[in-house]
This record gives structure tokens, sequence and C-alpha cells, in this order.
């Protein structure tokens, strides 16, 4: 009898072992569970540590509470510019209504991809090429209403929606390229012909300058002769300008003239001058025939005298 009893004690404590193996659940922090008894959904959802459910009467079920990062896959669209390209993107969502999740949608997953990629391809042919180019800002947000909207009532709520990448055709990368380079060049033609422009402003003012004093300009040909002196080499070709030739003889032409002398005053005469006047009759004396000292010869017509 006592046997028996114990036979007994000891299956019913081996049932209540299995029975809360059974019924036992952990739930992480996480995560939220939701409970269907019967099939039915329970009105409470289940927080994050130990919870016990009845084994075959209820089922739990958890869901992940996470924010989630799920990449969209690269669509191929005509934008409205009729360009084809091939853009992706990557959504971030997370579940805020546990309950919703479950049973408003099958997989919430799989209709989250789906949703992403059917809103992205309708982006594409909504834009033109420079849209998706330089203002994926706007882009994101409109990509961003388009998938929040359905995913409202899942119990899924939309964080953030990036577009990565576009690709383009070869064709309209070298179009694209040469569109940029031709924009390049011009800024460039036109930023050398402003400076063109005002350096010319800035040589006339430096010639006005000049050409008030004449000496600056000789002055500046000097610096330009030690400016090229400083590079070392053997050979220096210098330019005489005309523009010289012509101050110096404006700044001789407007020079200050010297009084003229009285008649009753002196003449003076220069050094030069004199040297001149003292070789004039050096010259005249020079040019007289000198006597000779030697008697000329008798000739052979004339007779001889006899002593």
């Amino acid at each position: 009898m006592v046997q028996d009893l114990v036979i007994a004690l000891v299956a019913a404590a081996s049932a209540g072992t299995l029975y809360m193996a059974a019924a036992a659940k952990i739930v992480k922090q996480y995560e939220r569970g939701v409970v269907l008894r019967l099939g039915r959904l329970r009105d409470e959802v289940r927080g994050p540590g130990f919870t016990m459910v009845v084994p075959g009467v209820d089922r739990l079920r958890k869901v992940n509470m996470q924010i989630v990062t799920m990449p969209v896959p690269a669509q191929d669209g005509i934008t409205r510019d009729n360009v084809t390209v091939r853009v992706d993107a990557v959504i971030y969502f997370k579940v805020v209504d546990a309950a919703s999740a479950v049973i408003q949608v099958e997989d919430y997953r799989f209709a989250v991809s789906q949703m992403a990629q059917t809103s992205l391809r309708s982006i594409i042919g909504k834009s033109d090429l420079d849209d998706l180019l330089s203002n994926r800002e706007k882009l994101n947000q409109g990509l961003e209403l388009m998938i929040d909207s359905p995913a409202v009532g899942w119990g899924v709520q939309i964080d953030r929606v990036e577009i990565k990448d576009v690709s383009l055709p070869e064709t309209m990368k070298r179009s694209m390229a040469r569109q940029a380079e031709a924009d390049r060049e011009r800024r460039a033609r036109v930023i050398n012909a402003d400076a063109e422009l005002q350096a010319s402003k800035k040589l006339a003012e430096a010639a006005g300058e000049m050409s008030a004093q004449p000496a600056a300009l000789q002055l500046r040909l000097l610096q330009t002769v030690v400016a090229v002196a400083a590079e070392k080499n053997s050979t220096l070709v210098l330019p005489f300008p005309v523009e010289l030739l012509r101050f110096l003889e404006r700044a001789q032409q407007s020079a200050p003239q010297q009084p003229a002398p009285e008649q009753s005053a002196p003449r003076q005469v220069s050094p030069p001058q004199q040297e001149r006047q003292q070789s004039q009759p050096q010259q005249s004396q020079q040019s007289q025939p000198r006597p000779s000292a030697v008697p000329a010869r008798p000739t052979r017509s004339e007779p001889l005298a006899r002593h």
C-alpha cells in the first residue's frame, strides 16, 4: 500500500515537472509575446521575462521589437525624362504593435519588402534623373511616406528610407562627363577673361603712373633684369622698349631751359669747344709746308761753278 502511494507521488511529480517545463516560457527583453488560446487572441501581450501558458491550449508567438535593417533589391526603371536607371535602397523599420504584426499580416517582413520595391519603382517613374542624383532627401521622404501608409495597419513603423546608389548606363555617364567638362571649361574661360580685364585695368593705371615719372620705367626694367639674373642663366637677352626712349625724350623736352646769357657778358666756351679751338691752329700750322734745311740740288741744266 505504501509502495503504491510512493509510486503515485513520483508519477504526479513527474507529470507536474513535465507540465511546468511545457508551460514555462522565457520572453527576452527586446521581444513581446502574443498568446493565442484555442486560436483566439488574448488581449494581454506578454512582456519580457518568465511567463506561463497552458500547454496544448495556448500558443505563444514571440515578436522582435528591434529596428530591422532591410536592403531593398535594385530596381530597374525609366525616369520621367526617359533615362534608364537602376536604383537600390535600404529601409529601417520596427514593430510597434506585436498583436497587429501577428494578426493583420502573414509575414510583416515580406510585406514590407514587397511594398518597398513597389514604392521604389513608382518613385523612379515620377522623378527626373537630376532629382535622383542631387535631390535624394525629398525622394527619401516621399518613399518613406508611401511605405508607411499601409504599414501602419500592420503594426509596423517606418523609421527611415535611404536611396543607396543610382546606376546609369555607360553612354549616359560619358554624356554627363562631357557636359560637366564643357561647363567647367566655360567657367574657366570666364574666370580667365575676368582676370585679364582686371589685369589690363591695373596695367593701365601703372602705365599712367610711369608716364608721369619716366624714371619709374627704367627702375622697372632694372627689376626685371635682377629677376631674370637670379635664375643663374649664362645668357641674358634684354629687350629695350621703344617707349623708354619716348619717355626719356619727353623728360628732356619737359626739363627747364637755362636763361640765355647777355651780349655784354663774355661768351663761355665749353671744354670740348676749347679743345676744338686749340686743335684748329695746330691743324692749320701742320697744314703749312715746313721749310727745308737742306739746300736744293742744282739741276743738270745749270752750269757748275768753277773755283
